[in-house]
């Protein structure tokens, strides 16, 4: 009896732990050239054993409840993220007018996205003196205006192991950078996206001029915005079937680079 009770005990306590753990939003703030900006630090506290950590650049609409929700699935129990803010802390748009004034600046200028951007990766170190970051495996992902902004994190020669857009722009200011490419780029774009994919060409030719291991996924039947669970509107959809198998090669692509093997 006394052994039952104690079993009973212990399985108690177990659960009781398990209720404890949960997903930390930790927000991480930085001021850069006089705008302060409020990313939020992704992880799942249940884990304590160091794991990889990603820089994620979200769609145009940035930092809001939904970008947070994707980086919870993303992290699980594998990763730490660090959902990066862009724009600057009281800008947070609630339309596409508001996101497109809010990606104008910097797709106008891609010298500063790449500032930002990368000042985000330092920061994502930076967190490791309090979380689980194995700062020997970094990485960088992101969507739509988000891919755009992680392929110039490449562009602009950061040390991280792998760089994964999804449905992002493809387009540069200058070709020559990829030159400067250190880690494995993967690309994942919709065969029907109107917008990004009149650049696949140029694209891969700017790929085939770098020494980057690289790869360039056309999903079939998908449109722009296929991993946005919010979106369904005609050239703007998600798609669960390009969402799940991208996300699929994602973690393949990643465990790859991270043990520099295949």
């Amino acid at each position: 009896m006394r052994i039952a009770r104690l079993g009973c005990l212990l399985l108690l306590s177990g659960l009781a732990f398990a209720a404890q753990a949960k997903m930390v939003h930790k927000p991480v703030e930085w001021t850069l050239d006089g705008t302060r900006f409020r990313s939020v630090l992704v992880y799942d506290d249940a884990v304590s054993a160091k794991r990889p950590a990603l820089v994620m650049v979200p769609n145009w609409y940035g930092v809001n409840d939904l970008a947070l929700t994707k980086a919870e699935g993303i992290a699980g129990k594998d990763y730490v993220v660090l959902v990066t803010d862009m724009y600057g802390a009281t800008t947070r748009p609630k339309n596409d007018q508001e996101a497109q004034a809010a990606v104008k600046p910097l797709y106008g200028d891609r010298s500063l996205m790449r500032k930002r951007v990368s000042y985000a990766l330092d920061q994502l170190k930076a967190q490791a003196k309090d979380a689980p970051i194995d700062l020997s495996r970094l990485a960088a992902i992101g969507f739509c205006f988000g891919g755009s902004a992680v392929l110039d994190l490449a562009r602009a020669g950061a040390d991280v192991a792998a760089v994964v857009s999804f449905h992002g722009g493809l387009a540069t200011d200058n070709p020559d950078l990829a030159k400067q490419i250190k880690a494995r780029v993967l690309v994942f774009n919709g065969a029907d996206d109107k917008g990004t994919m009149p650049d696949a060409d140029k694209f891969m030719d700017e790929m085939r001029g770098s020494k980057a291991d690289w790869q360039f996924v056309v999903l079939g039947n998908a449109v722009h915005c296929f991993t946005e669970t919010d979106q369904h509107r005609e050239g703007c959809a998600y798609d669960e079937r390009a969402a799940k198998r991208s996300y699929r090669m994602m973690g393949d692509w990643l465990r790859g680079a991270f043990t520099n093997t295949p």
